[in-house]
């Protein structure tokens, strides 16, 4: 009897316990999330807000070492990944020859990971940022750059994705790239008409504009 009473009085408190790690675990859950769209918005700043690249260089490190951090602590989520490998691209980017070809290996490296844990996570980033990197980097012997493997990724993100501004304007650059004017501007026109995101005004704006510089070249092309 006593047995039974004291097991009575302990459920509750089990109960209790159980609701407790389950709001921790949901306010983790919040805080990840959060934490991402910190990195977001911090990449928008730096790619498109902040001019000079050597500055571009100098804070797009310092916030893939914040991307570096989140994804120490949330070993088992794409996102963080992801946007690590994006602002290591940028920084990339920003500097340049050897430096920068070691970090877009990095880049790759870690969309790699991110693909084995989730490889439609974000709307398809995944194969948006490897397509991008296989397009945009050299090829052997100096880089790892492969038009086969840019259109196979970038044609993936855009089944995950059809409308999306980045899977959309990628393709179009990589089609460019390739002398498909007419492939390019349509690509780069779904772009310019993918739906808003709330919360990233500041990279929509800047993509539009890249999109529309992207659109002018492929006319001034087709006109020569």
């Amino acid at each position: 009897m006593n047995t039974k009473v004291n097991s009575m009085k302990i459920a509750p408190f089990l109960a209790l316990a159980v609701t407790a790690v389950a709001a921790h675990a949901g306010a983790a859950e919040l805080t990840v999330e959060a934490r991402v769209e910190n990195l977001s918005r911090g990449w928008a700043h730096v790619n498109y807000e902040v001019t000079g690249k050597p500055e571009q260089a100098r804070q797009a490190a310092l916030l893939a070492a914040e991307a570096d951090s989140l994804v120490t602590e949330f070993p088992n989520r794409a996102e963080p990944l992801v946007w690590d490998a994006i602002i290591t691209a940028t920084e990339a980017g920003a500097k340049g020859g050897l430096a920068g070809l070691s970090l877009a290996k990095n880049a790759r490296q870690m969309l790699e990971k991110a693909e084995k844990v989730n490889p439609t996570v974000l709307g398809g980033s995944v194969y948006t940022s490897l397509g991008s990197l296989y397009s945009q980097v050299p090829g052997f012997p100096v880089g790892f750059g492969d038009p086969a493997k840019a259109r196979a990724y970038l044609q993936k993100a855009l089944a995950v994705n059809p409308t999306g501004i980045d899977q959309n304007y990628f393709y179009a650059d990589f089609l460019y790239r390739q002398g498909d004017m007419a492939g390019a501007a349509a690509a780069a026109q779904r772009a310019l008409a993918a739906p808003a995101r709330a919360g990233r005004e500041v990279a929509d704006r800047g993509r539009r504009a890249e999109a529309t510089a992207l659109l002018a070249k492929t006319a001034a092309a087709r006109k020569t």
